[in-house]
């Protein structure tokens, strides 16, 4: 088991990791732990998905057991597995942005599970509509949707009790987007920010100092004690970042 979430956390008080040693497919999942609650909240666990790794994240409330997944870019079955193991009920999908390796398969496994797709922001429908082509192109299985609901800066999304504000980060995509979740300092930030690193921008319709605005205008505010996980790589602290990110500490623009 590859135990992506083993740095970037474990000093805060309001996230703490546990590991399950036994999981097939999970590499840990984090919960709340601000004031100790026997059953914390929110649960999120990682499944890496396709052959970039992509971290398609499960969360979920524990008040009703109902969840959602973000960014199921492929690997059906593994996903699929996972969920099984969780014991979660899924009622939706969330997408953060419209690159194949975040939801190519997102359509497939809608329509398959018979679950609505939130996300992204529109400005990603010219991602979405080439996600057949650039699948062909890398060799990897994705197919064209429409998303149920498109995703707006200041929009929320509810997955059982929990709500997760929605934030429109532009910069590697036009539209993507990130899922905060305030009560338990925590985001799903996608492709926008990565431990040591950002996201590309010499994509087609990407814009450098976008994604820097986003990040700094838009992430920093909600606290350095927020824990993110990222499309790719292990999670951090947005403080953290704030230190030793190359491209957006605050050294590094000042």
């Amino acid at each position: 088991m590859n135990l992506l979430l083993d740095r970037g956390v474990s000093t805060l008080p309001q996230m703490r990791l546990v590991f399950d040693q036994e999981a097939d497919h999970f590499c840990g999942y984090m919960e709340t732990d601000t004031q100790k609650p026997a059953t914390p909240p929110m649960k999120a666990g990682i499944v890496p998905v396709t052959p970039l790794q992509q971290n398609c994240s499960l969360i979920w409330c524990t008040a009703t057991n109902k969840g959602a997944l973000v960014d199921p870019g492929g690997d059906l079955d593994k996903l699929k597995a996972a969920v099984a193991k969780s014991g979660v009920e899924l009622e939706k999908i969330l997408i953060t942005h419209g690159h194949m390796d975040h939801c190519g398969e997102a359509g497939v496994l809608a329509k398959e599970l018979g679950l609505p797709i939130e996300g992204p922001h529109e400005a990603d429908r010219f991602w979405i509509s080439r996600l057949e082509e650039d699948g062909a192109r890398y060799g990897m299985q994705a197919e064209v949707f429409e998303p149920d609901r498109w995703l707006v800066d200041g929009d929320t999304v509810t997955v059982g009790e929990l709500t997760l504000e929605v934030i429109h980060c532009p910069g590697h995509t036009p539209g993507h987007v990130v899922f905060f979740n305030r009560p338990s300092k925590f985001a799903i930030v996608g492709d926008v920010l990565f431990q040591g690193s950002i996201g590309r921008t010499d994509f087609p319709m990407g814009n450098h100092q976008d994604l820097i605005d986003a990040i700094t205008q838009k992430l920093w505010p909600l606290g350095n004690d927020v824990t993110f996980i990222p499309g790719h790589g292990p999670t951090s602290t947005f403080g953290q970042e704030r230190q030793t990110n190359a491209f957006v500490s605050d050294y590094a623009l000042s």
